[in-house]
Order: structure tokens, then sequence, then C-alpha cells
């Protein structure tokens, strides 16, 4: 029976790696069917993704030989199977276009995600959850709350084995601590072209601006508020006779979008972190 797997991998740049990576999955009896490289010489990382079948090793072999492997060559690597969606919980506030866009992907096979739970600090979408046959938590926050209700969130997340957490347009800021517990698994859409206009209202900002371009920014969430590694990002036109309502009517389908290309590419293990940045193998 013949399995597929993704490798993923980043190491210090040096003359061979991919030979080296090549002949291990010969060796393996692994067949290559798609492969990417990319080295960072400002850094001198070298980053590599490569999706293979192999018929005779076991993944748990290949994972142990795989260990060995990347110890000689100080590699950072990780190894899935093609066939497992990746686990996934949604966190949403009050607005849903987001949250609604992922629902209707992933419920046509367009994303390779297999979504647990949706996590929200209101009621607005437990019919929509309902529709969907997916649980939906309802934690509220409070500013007295916030370490309690976090808890109550992680413990969710943990019991669902999810790898992978989206903020749909979730409007609470995590806390430090949740932050770096979900370190390079929870993927945020910002309401903005990043830098440009952080924190709240940013197309009353852009508005009050003039702009002549909004967008939208995906990223992965860390402690320091929307400046975490950027996945995607993209725009769409403004002028002069738009109003703030225009300007979010607008940027409210390139959320949706932008949040959907960075999900599918995270579930897909096109997505590797370089310091604070990221190589998206597309």
């Amino acid at each position: 029976m013949t399995h597929s797997y993704i490798l993923t991998l980043s190491c210090p740049d040096r003359l061979g790696l991919v030979h080296a990576v090549s002949g291990f999955l010969l060796d393996h009896g692994g067949n290559i069917e798609e492969a990417a490289q990319y080295n960072d010489q400002g850094t001198g990382l070298f980053f590599m993704r490569v999706q293979f079948a192999c018929e005779s090793t076991d993944e748990a072999t290949l994972k142990a030989e795989l260990a060995t492997f990347a110890e000689e060559h100080s590699m950072r690597w990780s190894l899935h199977a093609t066939s497992a969606a990746m686990k996934t919980v949604l966190m949403v506030s009050k607005e849903g276009h987001c949250l609604n866009d992922l629902l209707f992907r992933y419920k046509s096979g367009l994303l390779p995600i297999d979504i647990r739970a949706i996590i929200s600090n209101h009621r607005d979408f437990y019919q929509l959850a309902a529709s969907y046959n997916i649980p939906f938590h309802h934690i509220p926050v409070t500013a007295a709350t916030k370490a309690q209700a976090e808890a109550k969130q992680y413990e969710i997340i943990q019991a669902e084995g999810a790898e992978l957490v989206v903020l749909a347009r979730y409007m609470q800021v995590l806390s430090n601590d949740l932050c770096a517990k979900l370190s390079g698994r929870a993927i945020n859409i910002h309401h903005s072209f990043l830098p440009s206009f952080k924190g709240a209202k940013p197309y009353y900002q852009a508005h009050d601006r003039g702009v002549k371009l909004i967008g939208a920014t995906a990223h992965y969430v860390t402690a320091d508020l929307d400046e975490g590694p950027i996945i995607e990002q993209d725009v769409t036109r403004a002028d002069h006779t738009d109003t703030v309502e225009d300007l979010t009517a607008r940027g409210r389908d390139t959320e949706s979008q932008v949040l959907a290309r960075a999900v599918k590419w995270h579930s897909e293990h096109r997505v590797l972190l370089n310091g604070h940045k990221t190589v998206v193998f597309r």
C-alpha cells in the first residue's frame, strides 16, 4: 500500500543538501512527487518542502530514520501524512464573514482541515455551527475573567488535538501566555495591510487618511500585537467617494480570501518560519 507524505525542513545551508535529502528518500523507497527549496543568503539557512510517495517503509520507521539523518545536518524537520486532515479550532467574535467562508470551503473539500470546534465570546453563530454539525463553545470574556476564559479555551484546543487555531475575526487580544502556547499554530486575520493601521478600526483610520488601497494580512499570532510573521496579504482599490462602510464591505471580501489562502497553505505544510518572516512554498 502506497503512503504519501510531506517532509519540511530547515537547516544551515551547505552544498549537497538537495542531493542528501533526495538520496535519503531514494534509500527508503520514496518517490518524489513535488519539491521546492530556498536558501536565504541573509541568514544562511536552507528551507525545503518535499512531497513523496513511499511503499515499503512505515511512518514510525521513517520518522526514526529521519531523526538520525536530520541530526547529522542540524535540521529542524516535520513529517506529515497527506491523508491526515489538520485538526483545527476556529475562534470568532461578532463578525462572521471569515468564519462563514472557512466553513463553506471546508465543507466543499477545498481546505485539508478537520474543524473540531468553534469558540466564541458571543452566541451569534451557534446556529451556523450547528448547521455544519460542529461543536460551538460560548466562552464570555471580560477583563476580570480573561484568565479563566483563556484556560477554558486552551483546554478545548488541547482536548481536540488542534494543530491549528484560526482567529477568524476573534476580537479579543490573547495573553502572552496563550500566545506562547499557540506559537506557530495560530493564524490571525487583520483587517489592514500591515504594518499600516494596526490595532482597532483600521478602516476608519484608512478612510481618515484617504488611502487608495485597503488590504488584509494573515499572520501568525505572537505576543507583539499585529506583528507576527506574515503569511499572506492582498489589497483592493479605494477612492475618494468611498465611505467607511464601503471600505469595510470591500475589505471583508479581501479578508476572507487572504485568510483562506493562509489556512490552506499552512494546512498543506507550505509555510516555514524564518525568524520574523515566513517562507511560503506555493
